[in-house]
């Protein structure tokens, strides 16, 4: 999925020298530069499936991903959690936000270089390219996050999961500064008896 599977603090930051610091700075700074954005992405799985979808990231710490035929997966962040819905089985499970990858993209005053999950930087060929990983030894996993250079636009991230697994999720179609509703990083409840509720 998206948004599961990095998490915990504790760690001591990683030492930096003076280039990366800048690099860092300057993701950073292009990062909290972006409130809002929109657009559709295309996420590839372990086993090499390809799914799309459309999302809304809304910061600090909201975003919707919606899932196309035939996953239908629904996952929203309301700042706080993420659920992920399965509209197949109509179950839902709940993470914290800050146990998931995605914590590192949704904050508003971000500073990576001082952020104790992230241990490396560095450029290939048009891109920079971020490296995070689990601080807590419960949850191992661990993230690469993709943006352009220059610009530092973010463009896709890999996550590693506990055994191993990498799930690649790419933007397309990229639209920020949008207004967003409110009710779109709100995972409504089942209720048979009311209409125009998520799906």
């Amino acid at each position: 999925m998206v948004a599961i599977a990095l998490g915990g603090a504790g760690m001591a930051p990683a030492q930096f020298d003076a280039n990366q610091k800048t690099m860092l700075d300057k993701v950073s700074a292009a990062l909290n530069a972006v409130h809002s954005m929109q657009g559709g992405f295309v996420q590839i799985d372990p086993n090499g499936g390809i799914e799309q979808g459309k999302f809304y990231i809304q910061k600090p710490g909201r975003m919707r991903f919606e899932y196309g035929p035939p996953t239908l997966t629904l996952i929203v962040s309301d700042g706080t959690t993420i659920a992920v819905k399965n509209t197949k089985l109509n179950t839902v499970d709940r993470y914290p936000l800050v146990s998931t990858p995605l914590d590192l993209v949704l904050s508003d005053n971000l500073d990576l270089k001082a952020n104790d999950a992230v241990y490396g930087i560095e450029r290939d060929g048009d891109s920079v390219i971020v490296k995070a990983r689990s601080t807590d030894a419960r949850a191992p996993g661990s993230i690469t996050i993709v943006f352009s250079d220059p610009g530092f636009e973010l463009r896709q991230w890999t996550v590693i999961d506990p055994q191993g697994m990498a799930t690649t999720v790419a933007l397309r179609d990229v639209a920020k500064g949008a207004s967003l509703s409110p009710s779109l990083f709100v995972l409504k409840e089942h209720n048979p008896f009311t209409r125009g509720e998520d799906n």
